[in-house]
């Protein structure tokens, strides 16, 4: 059975993103250092088109997480972020569906990614991800603000948190405004490298938000 989860890094001091971001400064002041990690990979490299990289557990892990998911679904302030900042070929390669208020006609990208413009909320955003996913999973990219809407909603079975060494100070929290009776989870797995820990999370039990 298909799953949907999210895997984003996060600072030492719980952000995941820095303060000022912004199309032309995606993710903030400091926060591409979050995925100095990634950005050694080989797989990561290979979606950027840029070459290079190392094949190591981390790649392992990045490869992992483009081969499960089949469809994905992001915020209207990530994507204005990704869409001057993202190369042609956008690295997710699958159907995109983008939250937003403001219609839009979909946007076809080089080699297989496309991006549907959503305005009628995260479960009709996810209903369609799902069918388009063909029985793969459904990665919720973020933002923050995105990620938070599904953890209150009950609809996220499991992610991951990759921990770099850095700490930014302020900008993004992943978990705000989210209370101890809305989510509840079971730590599955733990590894690490030089640059990152990566912690991988099953929600036991995510409450919507109003119950």
């Amino acid at each position: 059975m298909s799953k949907v989860f999210f895997d984003v890094a996060v600072s030492l001091d719980g952000y995941i993103a820095g303060p000022n971001a912004r199309p032309h400064n995606p993710l903030g002041d400091g926060g591409l250092g979050l995925h100095q990690w990634m950005f050694n990979t080989a797989t990561f490299c290979e979606r950027l088109g840029s070459g290079g990289g190392e094949a190591s557990p981390d790649d392992a892990l990045v490869r992992h997480v483009f081969e499960r998911a089949g469809a994905y679904v992001l915020g209207r302030r990530m994507f204005d972020e990704g869409e001057v900042g993202w190369p042609e070929n956008a690295p997710f390669r699958a159907p995109v569906f983008v939250l937003t208020h403001t219609p839009r006609e979909p946007w076809v990208r080089p080699g297989g990614t496309t991006f549907f413009f959503v305005t009628d909320g995260i479960a009709s955003a996810l209903a369609q991800a799902q069918a388009a996913a063909g029985g793969k999973d459904v990665r919720i990219s973020g933002g923050a603000a995105t990620i938070r809407q599904y953890l209150a909603a009950g609809l996220i079975d499991e992610f991951t948190l990759h921990l770099a060494p850095v700490l930014l100070g302020s900008g993004v929290r992943l978990f705000d405004q989210l209370g101890p009776d809305q989510l509840t989870v079971e730590q599955t797995a733990v590894s690490h490298s030089p640059l990152v820990t990566h912690v991988t999370y099953r929600v036991v039990t995510g409450a919507p938000a109003d119950s």
